[in-house]
């Protein structure tokens, strides 16, 4: 194996809330570990947590509890969340806060008493989302970034994992095949454990917030590597993505939930609320079903200039606006509109993946050694995630992995010999483009993103979706013989771009495939030839898998451990329904 070689205890991919936490965990947990954090870009500048605007969901305050945030993370998740790993999420969010705060030294906004503020948020029955104004991810991001560049913890900025090579008798991890973006020459890190933490990104959607080097390399490695996958057609659009034309990559980017939670309009093209003739919530209503709504909007053409439609805010009192949401107002200056006092264009976009590699509690996956947390890892939010759920699930699960690794590292972690083929065969792949004759590759993307906005986007169908999959099929073959022209490896990004692609599309045919098979309407999942949304107490997810080109699938029903439907874990309603105080 003539390539550069590299050893380390742990091997942490991706940068955001879930790959930090998991670096300063299993440091704490063994400082003698040799941890690295592997990242596409550059440490603390990268990466969706960063991106976090609204906040962070946790029952702190008086009044709320954590099983008043399970129930709502349940019945938002639309009973297909793994409960177990929901229940894991809301009872260690606490501490967890607690820990950024006393720890790593972030400063969350509080009210009068001292107390954390907590901001309405859409689907949840308190306010318990806790923020820094509207720029949460940049306080949490930076401030980890800190803690990490404090400590003896390695970093590979600017390189691309590639595969995950299993041992020579495949029964554990043996480490990752890695792309030196600089160079552009491969390494293969060597690692007692890995942790999977690139983040989703459902950036193979015309409209869509994740920045550019998100492109779900972390579940088209999972895939290949032969594990299960769940929740693929759960793919959630943020009901209010800026719309700022073609000519601007802020066009997608979030304006954030708040706003609507803070009393913001959805206008139509007519200047007219629409949302309560959707929902009685009106505009209050979870993001799958605001979403929708403006998207039947567009589809009666009842749309603004540019196609989408308006959020209002000067109604709440400009200078208000200015105060509260400043991060959001500045954004929308950048682009010529103005958010305090004016009207906004804004369009559903692609912005979480609620499915990803099936884990256990402690962020175990099939393969021994391999770990995985974040937004790669599936089943925390099942078919549709609370705002505010996000980071939270970054943050708990990567320190729980962390731990984890540590622990399990110091038990029974070793250096495995890798699989030879595997990594000769992964090496053969990534030059597939310098071998085919030059072709257009931003049309090729282009279509992708048409292709999946239409068919598998926010109003699904049979027909669609049948349709959507032999398309897809066909762009990924039509990328195999697509080359790039440019023979230099050193950051050659159109190579980066044509890798990027093939990730999306691999992801692309896992949520197709799993919209195919779900046949109700379910959170994020909305099928017009299956409207209703079946029976709760028969619920199943759905699994997905690599076998050979195609995606198999299965539906496992769902265990509800600790709640069924119809049942609550909320004290004070417990005793309402049976007039038992617990």
């Amino acid at each position: 194996m003539n390539i550069e070689q590299k050893e380390t205890d742990v091997l942490i991919l991706g940068s955001g809330g879930a790959g930090l936490f998991a670096a300063l965990h299993a440091y704490k947990g063994n400082p003698d570990l040799k941890i690295t954090v592997a990242v596409k870009g550059l440490l603390g500048k990268c990466g969706c947590t960063r991106m976090v605007q609204g906040g962070y969901n946790v029952a702190l305050n008086q009044g709320d509890s954590v099983e008043r945030h399970f129930m709502d993370t349940i019945n938002g998740g639309y009973w297909i969340p793994n409960q177990e790993l929901a229940w894991r999420l809301v009872e260690t969010a606490p501490k967890r806060v607690l820990e950024l705060e006393n720890e790593v030294g972030c400063f969350f906004d509080r009210v009068d008493d001292g107390s954390l503020h907590g901001k309405a948020f859409a689907g949840q029955t308190f306010d318990r989302t806790i923020h820094k104004g509207d720029l949460t991810g940049i306080e949490i991001i930076n401030r980890l970034a800190e803690q990490v560049w404090a400590k003896p913890i390695d970093r590979l900025e600017d390189h691309r994992a590639i595969e995950i090579i299993a041992s020579e008798d495949g029964k554990r991890i043996s480490g990752i095949l890695m792309l030196n973006i600089r160079t552009g020459k491969p390494l293969f890190v060597k690692a007692k454990a890995v942790m999977l933490g690139t983040g989703g990104g459902p950036t193979m959607y015309r409209y869509h917030t994740p920045s550019g080097e998100k492109s779900c390399d972390g579940l088209a490695m999972a895939l290949r590597a032969g594990l299960n996958l769940r929740d693929m057609e759960m793919v959630q659009f943020h009901p209010t993505g800026l719309l700022a034309g073609e000519g601007t990559r802020l066009t997608g980017t979030v304006l954030e939930e708040g706003l609507r939670g803070a009393g913001g309009h959805l206008l139509n093209g007519k200047g007219e609320r629409f949302m309560h003739d959707y929902d009685e919530r009106g505009e209050r209503a979870t993001r799958d079903v605001v979403s929708r709504s403006i998207y039947r909007e567009m589809c009666k053409g009842h749309t603004t200039e540019s196609g989408g439609v308006h959020i209002s805010m000067g109604h709440l009192g400009p200078d208000n606006v200015r105060q509260k949401f400043k991060g959001m107002v500045s954004r929308c200056k950048d682009v010529g509109a103005d958010l305090a006092g004016g009207l906004v264009e804004v369009v559903p976009t692609a912005h979480y993946m609620m499915g990803g590699v099936e884990v256990s509690v402690d962020c175990e996956t099939a393969l021994p050694g391999l770990f995985c947390a974040g937004e790669d890892a599936g089943g925390v939010h099942g078919g549709n995630r609370l705002g505010g759920n996000g980071v939270a699930n970054s943050t708990v699960y990567g320190g729980i992995a962390g731990d984890v690794m540590a622990e399990w590292v110091g038990r029974e972690g070793s250096f495995a010999n890798p699989d030879r083929s595997a990594i000769d065969a992964a090496l053969n792949f990534i030059e597939t483009p310098f071998r085919a004759e030059a072709a257009d590759l931003t049309d090729l993307r282009y279509r992708l993103l048409d292709k999946m906005w239409d068919d598998a986007g926010i109003i699904r169908a049979e027909e669609g979706l049948a349709r959507a999959y032999t398309d897809v099929v066909a762009l990924r073959e039509e990328l195999l013989q697509t080359g790039i022209g440019n023979t230099s490896k050193e950051y050659n990004q159109t190579w980066h771009d044509w890798l990027n692609l093939h990730s999306q599309i691999s992801v692309s045919l896992a949520i197709i495939k799993s919209a195919q098979t779900r046949k109700n309407s379910r959170g994020a999942h909305f099928r017009d030839d299956y409207p209703d949304k079946g029976d709760l107490d028969t619920s199943t997810y759905v699994r997905v898998w690599q076998e050979g080109d195609d995606v198999a699938v299965a539906e496992i029903p769902v265990e509800f451990t600790r709640v069924k439907p119809g049942q609550t874990l909320i004290p004070e309603e417990i005793e309402q329904k049976t007039g038992v105080s617990l």
